[in-house]
């Protein structure tokens, strides 16, 4: 598979290899999920990822993922690149998200201090086949569909549209300046009055007055709000609280000797890690010094994955920052594609975070630290929380499904069209709905695949062929 990057040829030479690829790979092909005796057991993948993490942390994780179908489905980026290995590609290749689930986007505030909606979780990017991020964003879809409750003809409206506009707006892209498509970006605003413009009497004006709160609520979630909810002053000087086992502070998992030497391991990432940064940032940086340490678990599929958080003061007490040091390992693609060409996997996520998203933080970087195991390990750091939000699944009705895929839709093609041919891309996909209904019959015959994993799942729970803990 070679890596699309249109330099010195034309738009009509680059519109014609799109459609040379269809010969190959017509987009009603991409309805095919080859499921032979030869898959491989998603539990035992589950199990192979285990060897690597905290041991303490894995039951969370399993308890997690044995919450739901849904959940199942969100830690299973392992398990679902090892299937999408066996699917047809067209050859086209872009920086991939790797794991493009409709709850890897959200809000977050860009350096300018505006509101965008982007791609906000890159543990697994690396250049890659297009079609396995559309492909895993419509599964996810058509399983958060079935877990609400949605009939087929709701789930197979909220896949349509996501797919179309993923088409649509890739069209969109091949027709602009390539400045402009590396400008785009959807704020907040856009949001508001897409949601304004189609909303049609008064329930649906109710729900997209809760989406108005959702974003206003983000635009709080600041250091400060999180230093106000994780932190307390003790002695004068401000502290993580403890909430095991989500968070703990270094005083309490670790003895006193190894617990020095990992607050110094960590403290001299955080000077080191600086080198990653633009010099300016770095500068900044520098104005902050450390003063507390804390583990905490995040997300499902990270779960179990050393991630540290950082206490930083700048002035005093009421000028926090906190970063999160998060582990960087392989990515699940580099199992089925090409190994990553950055020998630190947080450079790998760093590259693939600055590549797909519009705006990123100002604070992300990456370097390694070697941790009291004597182990090296590569970790990306970035702000904790900076206007971060997300839109409630739980809560949302068919149309708001189909509304969050559109917009989820139009933002993985911008990623797409900044790192691979947009106008191959776009001759590829056409102007029809063949691709888009090929699509929705994968993303139908995954979901009901996932059902069966996430039962294969309990059934080793119950047999206590994995630890789980629910609840966490």
């Amino acid at each position: 598979m070679v890596r699309t990057e249109p330099v010195h040829s034309t738009p009509e030479e680059r519109a014609a290899v799109g459609r040379q690829a269809r010969a190959s790979v017509p987009r009603s092909a991409h309805a095919e999920l080859p499921l032979d005796g030869d898959r491989p057991d998603p539990v035992a993948l589950l199990q192979s990822q285990s060897e690597s993490r905290v041991p303490e942390l894995v039951p969370i994780r399993h308890g997690r993922m044995a919450s739901s179908p849904f959940a199942f489905f969100r830690g299973a980026a392992l398990g679902m690149a090892a299937d999408l290995a066996r699917t047809p590609v067209s050859g086209l290749t872009v920086q991939a998200c790797g794991d493009a689930h409709l709850l890897n986007f959200g809000l977050y505030a860009s350096p300018e201090r505006r509101l965008v909606f982007d791609v906000n979780d890159f543990d697994e990017t690396l250049p890659g086949p297009w079609e396995w991020d559309v492909k895993r964003l419509a599964a996810s879809i058509a399983v958060a569909g079935r877990e609400r409750g949605f009939s087929g003809p709701e789930r197979a409206r909220a896949v349509l549209d996501t797919v179309g506009q993923y088409r649509s707006a890739m069209r969109e892209f091949a027709g602009m300046r390539t400045l402009d498509v590396w400008y785009a970006k959807l704020e907040a605003e856009d949001i508001v009055r897409r949601l304004q413009a189609s909303a049609r009497g008064a329930d649906q004006k109710r729900r997209v007055r809760r989406r108005e709160e959702d974003i206003a609520k983000a635009a709080t979630r600041t250091n400060l709000q999180a230093a106000g909810k994780l932190t307390r002053l003790v002695d004068g000087q401000p502290r993580f609280v403890r909430q095991p086992p989500v968070l703990e502070r270094l005083d309490d998992l670790l003895p006193d000797d190894q617990r020095h030497r990992l607050e110094n391991g960590l403290a001299d990432l955080v000077a080191s890690y600086a080198e990653s940064l633009l010099p300016e940032r770095r500068s900044l940086l520098r104005q902050f010094q450390v003063a507390d340490l804390a583990r905490k678990v995040v997300g499902v599929g990270s779960v179990g994955t050393r991630c540290w958080i950082l206490l930083l003061v700048g002035r005093d007490a009421q000028d926090p920052l906190i970063l999160q040091a998060k582990e960087a390992q392989p990515s699940v693609l580099e199992r089925f594609g090409s190994p990553s060409e950055h020998k630190n996997a947080g450079e790998r996520v760093v590259t693939g975070q600055r590549l797909m998203q519009a705006s990123s933080d100002i604070f992300l970087g990456w370097d390694h630290t070697t941790g009291i195991d004597g182990e090296r390990r590569d970790f990306y750091i970035r702000q904790l929380r900076d206007g971060k939000g997300s839109f409630d699944i739980t809560q949302m009705v068919p149309e708001g499904l189909a509304a969050y895929g559109r917009f989820c839709g139009w933002t993985l093609a911008r990623g797409h069209a900044r790192s691979g041919d947009r106008i191959a891309l776009a001759a590829y996909l056409g102007s029809s709905d063949v691709f888009d209904r090929a699509i929705l019959q994968f993303s139908e015959t995954y979901a009901d695949q996932t059902e069966r994993d996430h039962a294969a799942l309990l059934a080793a729970i119950k047999e206590d062929r994995l630890s789980a803990l629910a609840g966490v």
